[in-house]
């Protein structure tokens, strides 16, 4: 019985199956909420009110922080029964506990609501802010979840249809870094299994792509940053993208001229959340720069760098790895089995990890032109932000 569950829980076709119906599980129970929610609900909220809103989120930031920590680390402990049970217990009780943030607040201010409001006194409601500061269309005509700013060329939250996208330079230049970015740090997670294998690390693939997921999950809760420091470092999206490519290229070099299991681990992990951070920031930048009502269109045309880019890359890495091959087999250090060439050694991957941080810092490149092109209005942008802050304050 005991060997029937572990051949279960190993089994790779039921990992599959758990990743295929899983999250449409949970998307199919979340939705109903979300597509019943009144439209006059969602209205904006108050300074103060998104103030409450931010460390809501900040907790939830750091559970899922601590949760991906505790996975990581705990994940090759012990492959005892016992002990894996109860590393299994704890990490549902930690997938269990952001669950458990909404009640915590409802809970809240029902109390407010039906018990201490019984002990202080009334005070009218201050007017909307909306109908104080927005019935001048010159006059702060911004939303706190939606920037729109006209200046220049670089005009944040300016809606583009899709023809008038492709004809915009700052598209071009946010499509080229993707492209030469999180796209290379993808094929790098496609290709890690022969990677492995052709530095003789085969025993170590599991951990390595533990390694990827884990720092791929860490640049996503990372490209958060910017939302939380809003008012306190008022830093442009597009420059925190620049800085999130920087990794990529960096651990590519770092695996080209050295090779080794220490380089590539440090490698992987430094593409992992590069690539993460990039993927979760990408629908940000998309909305702030070209619009939020056509950010489902214009996100869609963004991502066609995808499979072009997978296309690309795996057709380098596949021809330096098979021109190594024939290169190497006089010395005996590639066996062909069925027409397949086997290549081992850092030399099969060391030209293409070249190649790749190159390419890289193209994209790294586009980005640093892309702040510099649109800095201006996110900076406009923060100022007009604090002014309906400070306005909000002053009225209270």
């Amino acid at each position: 019985m005991q060997s029937s569950l572990s051949s279960i829980t190993t089994s790779p076709s039921v990992y599959l199956l758990l990743n295929a119906t899983v999250p449409l599980i949970v998307s199919t129970v979340v939705l109903p909420p979300i597509l019943l929610q009144p439209s006059e609900d969602l209205i904006e909220l108050s300074p103060r009110k998104a103030s409450h809103d931010t460390h809501r989120f900040l907790i939830l930031h750091i559970l899922a922080f601590f949760t991906g920590l505790y996975l990581l680390f705990l994940n090759s402990v012990s492959t005892d029964s016992s002990i894996a049970s109860v590393i299994l217990a704890g990490a549902i009780i930690l997938l269990i506990l952001p669950l458990l943030v909404p009640g915590v607040i409802f809970a809240r201010e029902w109390a407010q609501k039906n018990i201490y409001s019984s002990f202080r006194i009334e005070v009218p409601d201050t007017p909307p802010l909306q109908s104080l500061i927005f019935n001048d269309s010159d006059e702060l005509n911004m939303s706190l979840l939606t920037v729109i700013e006209r200046k220049k060329l670089a005009m944040l939250g300016e809606e583009y249809s899709a023809w008038s996208l492709v004809a915009q330079p700052d598209f071009w230049l946010y499509y080229t870094a993707y492209f030469c970015g999180a796209t290379v740090g993808l094929v790098y997670s496609n290709n890690l299994g022969q990677i492995a294998e052709s530095l003789n690390l085969d025993s170590d693939l599991t951990m390595l792509l533990a390694v990827y997921s884990a720092c791929s999950f860490f640049g996503r809760l990372l490209s958060a940053t910017p939302d939380f420091l809003t008012g306190k470092m008022n830093f442009a999206r597009t420059g925190w993208l620049a800085l999130a490519l920087l990794p990529t290229p960096v651990g590519l070099f770092l695996l080209g001229k050295i090779g080794s299991k220490e380089a590539l681990y440090t490698g992987t992990s430094l593409i992992g959340l590069s690539s993460g951070f990039i993927f979760a920031a990408a629908v940000s930048v998309t909305s702030e720069l070209f619009g939020a009502n056509s950010i489902g269109v214009n996100h869609n045309i963004l991502i066609t760098n995808i499979p072009i880019g997978s296309l690309l890359y795996g057709q380098i890495a596949a021809l330096v790895y098979d021109s190594n091959g024939t290169r190497y087999g006089v010395r005996g250090l590639v066996t062909v089995h069925d027409s397949m060439v086997l290549c081992m050694g850092k030399e099969c991957y060391a030209v293409t990890f070249l190649i790749w941080g190159s390419i890289a810092c193209v994209g790294f490149l586009c980005s640093v032109i892309l702040f510099l092109r649109t800095r201006s209005a996110y900076a406009e942008a923060a100022r007009r932000r604090q002014a309906l802050v400070d306005f909000s304050l002053f009225l209270d």
